[in-house]
């Protein structure tokens, strides 16, 4: 075996290391670290593994609530309490770094760890979402990263067997060269289910499950940890893992079934920092020392060094602690399985994380000081220049709209509002058959049954739970105000859940953006978080855990800042599942909101997609979100649906008030490729003083389209207003065409024609 090379300042920056935390390793450990040693400690104070640079932010969001049963930090996954002794698991985390350099292999290993992540907590995935950013589908680079990303979720949901029901797909240039893949899963699970990452009991063994280790994902944390070049990217290819999902699935059922029989004392998987993370960490939580022989690791490749073995982010394994004297009852599980396992070691007392290879010790190091005392930092913020350009944009220099017949034509063709159909039809959503509201709608529902828990219910006394799912984060919105933008993330969420018919109750949030040395990044990422907490206290929907992605950039610069926002709520009866397509000929058609904010210079158009598309700019202040607006409406809307008034719901986001009318004239779909069309006849002519485009086309918040029977629409319009809601009747649904009066003449579109541009707008550019 070669020797280790010499630690010199050059391999000390190397690691992602700076002089004063390399003197701290030193006076932690009271000596020099050898070149394994750095190397574990580098995957371990890495950004991505230790959040070094965003903890001190991190304190500001929620975190209780009564519904908390497992909080953000303390273990792999959130798990939140949703009745009848019942529970969900839910995360977020990205992927950007390996997805861009090979996005099959980066977006499917996603996939995998996030779903590892939730059956660690003991849970059963039941479902995945996801977020996804590129580039403009102009560049051929663009098409290729997205075709493989797209196909890697695919194939890796696919194959284990979840359902990919929610997500969203936005295209902008500040993408180009750093895609951001962001992946979900959510899992159901008993309140005595639930599963903890402790290594415990001094003497229990420690049991390796999984695949051989192998040479892929060396060091993946770190790379993540690092702006993304060319250079850094060929350097490191090789810290992209390799997915297997049926493997995956075998060491789930496997994992859940030993689970179930009391012999688990702490389990983890290896992921960010492999071995090394589930080692420290699981003797970190349990307080107690972990010591294992990496001789007895199964490795693929020949003449491993400790250093890879220790490094190496080989997909679909886990670490086990085990109760003492059920050693053949674990194995037997395994064996039946056909999972590969070794018994690499043991728990002890000495708090120490003490690796060998072959006998030999090869690092020994305090294992709460790797996981919990990394450096943390308060870093520079300086409000960028471009904040105060962006508040003195005004709208002079922009005429009115004359006709908007193209205009939203070319918005609906849009790819970022465009429909996803591209996307999810590669995605099984069906599969497990738990899915009411499929993708493309304002947000997914699924059903929890019995045989959605580990192990199974009780059958027909199974009190089945309907759980709903939204994802959304408008980045340009964030850009230019990252407050407001990020307030408006986690009210656009709530209010895509409450027009499925759900109450928000928990959140898991992953925010990527460039690099924190950069003073004015740093001040986006800090006023992100100030909003995103608030709006998290307003729906009362704590943060549950999720991901810090920081370094998103490349040469050009750093990606539009990008807080995306998961949110999970609660349907309380099937009845009141509500979708966003008009339902009946003759049902009226209702706003709930303002048509334009009238405190608003801008009039909504700030930042707007139709700003961009018809003007090429990327200007203005977005849109002010009132939260306390935004919460009344919500329970608004919430009461309406739940006194069965509401047919269907719509929130109006990118492309305005047109935008989502037209969505909600065609979205519908019957089967495959059959679309159900349901026109629209509106009437806006008493709003005399709003401009044309800022009327159809502006995004002002706190808006839904709903539609009742006729016969409810004067009860719906005064019950809204009762609860605080402006709510007028604005027209009917029927014909083929979407025609809107305004007080510059009347607009027809044909709803064919503007189905066309928007289902297949993407494929189109793909072809």
């Amino acid at each position: 075996m070669p020797a280790d090379p010499t630690i010199t300042p050059e391999i000390i920056t190397e690691h992602g290391l700076t002089t004063s935390e390399y003197d701290r390793i030193k006076e932690i450990i009271g000596r020099d670290p050898n070149f394994t040693e750095l190397g574990i400690f580098s995957v371990m104070w890495s950004e991505h593994c230790s959040y070094k640079n965003t903890r001190l932010l991190l304190k500001n969001f929620p975190v209780k609530s009564p519904r908390v049963l497992v909080g953000a930090g303390e273990e792999n996954a959130g798990i939140l309490d949703i009745g009848d002794n019942l529970a969900i698991s839910f995360k977020i985390e990205s992927h950007n770094h390996p997805s861009a350099v090979e996005p099959f292999q980066g977006s499917a290993t996603g996939v995998g760890g996030i779903i590892r992540d939730i059956f660690t907590m003991g849970a059963r995935p039941v479902c995945a979402i996801n977020s996804l950013r590129f580039g403009e589908l102009s560049n051929s680079e663009v098409r290729r990263l997205f075709r493989g990303v797209v196909s890697g979720i695919a194939h890796y949901g696919n194959c284990f067997g979840i359902p990919t029901v929610a997500g969203e797909v936005y295209f902008d240039k500040s993408y180009e060269g750093n895609p951001l893949v962001n992946a979900f899963a959510l899992g159901v699970l008993r309140h005595d289910q639930i599963a903890r990452g402790a290594a415990k009991g001094v003497g229990n063994p420690v049991f390796y499950v999984g695949p051989a280790t192998g040479r892929d994902g060396l060091a993946g944390a770190a790379f993540a940890s690092q702006d993304l070049t060319e250079e850094s990217a060929e350097q490191q290819r090789g810290a992209v893992q390799v997915g297997d999902p049926f493997m995956e699935k075998l060491c789930m059922e496997a994992c859940l079934e030993l689970l179930s029989t009391g012999a688990v004392a702490g389990i983890q998987d290896m992921g960010a920092a492999g071995l090394t993370c589930s080692t420290c960490e699981t003797a970190a939580r349990g307080g107690t020392g972990v010591e294992i022989d990496l001789a007895k690791v199964p490795q693929r490749s020949p003449g491993m060094t400790p250093y890879e073995i220790l490094l190496s982010e080989s997909q679909e394994r886990m670490l086990i602690i085990v109760e003492k004297g059920r050693e053949e009852e674990v194995k037997r599980i395994f064996d039946k399985w056909d999972l590969p396992w070794a018994e690499i070691g043991s728990v002890t007392d000495t708090g120490q994380m003490v690796v060998k290879n072959h006998g030999e010790v090869v690092a020994d190091l305090p294992a709460a000081k790797l996981a919990d005392e990394a450096p943390v930092y308060q870093r520079e913020a300086k409000e960028p220049s471009y904040i105060n350009e962006v508040g003195n944009f005004t709208l002079d220099a922009f005429e009115d709209q004359g006709d908007p017949q193209e205009t939203l034509e070319k918005l609906l063709e849009w790819p970022s509002v465009a429909s996803k159909n591209w996307v999810y039809r590669q995605y099984d959503h069906m599969v497990r058959a738990n899915t009411m509201v499929n993708p493309g709608s304002d947000a997914a529902v699924i059903r929890i049954k019995a045989d959605s828990v580990p192990g199974g219910g009780t059958g027909e006394d199974f009190p089945e739970k309907l759980i709903a799912l939204a994802v959304d984060c408008n980045a340009v919105h964030v850009y230019l105000d990252p407050y407001e933008g990020s307030k408006a993330a986690v009210a656009e969420c709530a209010r895509n859940l409450a027009c499925t018919g759900a109450v928000p109750i928990g959140t898991t949030d992953n925010l990527n953006f460039g690099n924190p040395h950069n003073p004015e990044l740093f001040w986006q990422l800090r006023e992100s978080v100030r909003g995103l907490a608030e709006g998290c206290v307003a729906f009362n929907a704590p943060v549950t855990g999720g991901n810090v992605s920081l370094y998103n950039q490349n040469p050009d610069g750093a990606i539009d800042p990008t807080p995306t926002i998961a949110m999970v709520g609660l349907v309380d009866q099937k009845e009141h599942v509500t979708t966003q397509w008009f339902k009946d000929e003759g049902d009226a058609i209702i706003l709930l909101g303002d048509l334009v904010d009238s405190s608003d210079d801008l009039e909504g158009l700030g930042g707007s997609a139709y700003l961009q598309v018809i003007h090429g700019q990327k200007n203005g202040s977005p849109p002010a979100c009132d939260l306390t607006t935004e919460r009344t409406l919500g329970a608004t809307l919430l009461g309406l649906i739940q006194s069965g008034l509401v047919k269907s719901a719509h929130d109006c986001a990118e492309g305005g008030f047109a935008v989502a009318l037209a969505e909600s004239c065609f979205s519908e779909l019957h089967g495959r490729n059959t679309p159900c069309f349901l026109g629209a006849d509106v009437n806006l002519s008493d709003s005399v003083d709003i401009r044309l485009d800022a009327l159809l086309f502006g995004e002002s918040r706190g808006r839904v389209i709903i539609s009742c029977s006729d016969l409810d629409a004067v009860k719906v319009v005064e019950r809204a207003k009762l609860m605080g809601v402006p709510s007028q009747r604005i027209g009917t649904v029927g014909g083929d065409q979407l025609k809107i009066k305004s007080s510059r003449g009347e607009h027809a579109w044909e709803i064919a024609v503007l189905h066309d541009l928007w289902w297949n707008s993407i494929g189109n550019a793909m072809a």
